[in-house]
């Protein structure tokens, strides 16, 4: 059975960061590959700033290109744009789940959605039925979300550390 990681987002645009990151988690953790899943619809995001969907996939297949050593162990992937709108992790993962039943899923987030993470859809159904890795934010003051039963939940503490974001980038060139 592989391990896959999902580590979802808009990716608006994908940078160092996200693939430094995907490139660490299989490097250094027991996931045997990660798939960046490009959201076309992210219900927490401004459509209106979104890049096109498939110009995003583009982007980060593009920039996975350029990573030498990853075949097979970083893919693009547009799982997502074949799913109902708006785009929620629950359901996501279900679909995964039920069309790979040959894989195990672990979900890869940043820990500003761990913040918020139990005002996520269907939360409680992730927490009971994925594992859940956390990357530490060092801007970020608290690393617990104090309503949520941790127990498939781990940091990513030696993660290094990243210092650039999407918004950044995009506020940048404006």
């Amino acid at each position: 059975m592989a391990k896959i990681g999902i580590y979802g987002g808009s990716f608006n645009p994908v940078h160092f960061g996200h693939l430094g990151l995907a490139q660490w988690v299989v490097e250094h953790t027991d996931l045997d590959a990660v798939w960046m899943m490009v959201s076309p619809n992210n219900p927490l995001k401004n459509r209106a700033i979104l890049t096109d969907a498939h110009v995003r996939m583009a982007e980060v297949q593009a920039a996975i290109n350029q990573i030498p050593n990853v075949k097979d162990k970083l893919i693009a992937c547009g799982f997502e744009f074949h799913l109902p709108v708006p785009n929620y992790t629950a359901n996501t993962l279900r679909e995964l789940s039920k069309t790979y039943p040959e894989h195990e899923f672990t979900l890869l987030i940043g820990e500003d959605n761990w913040q918020i993470f139990d005002q996520w859809r269907e939360y409680e159904y992730i927490l009971d039925n994925y594992r859940v890795l956390v990357y530490p934010r060092h801007n970020e003051s608290n690393h617990q979300c104090p309503t949520l039963n941790t127990k498939r939940v781990v940091f990513l503490s030696d993660a290094p550390y990243f210092n650039i974001s999407s918004t950044e980038i995009r506020n940048s060139i404006l």
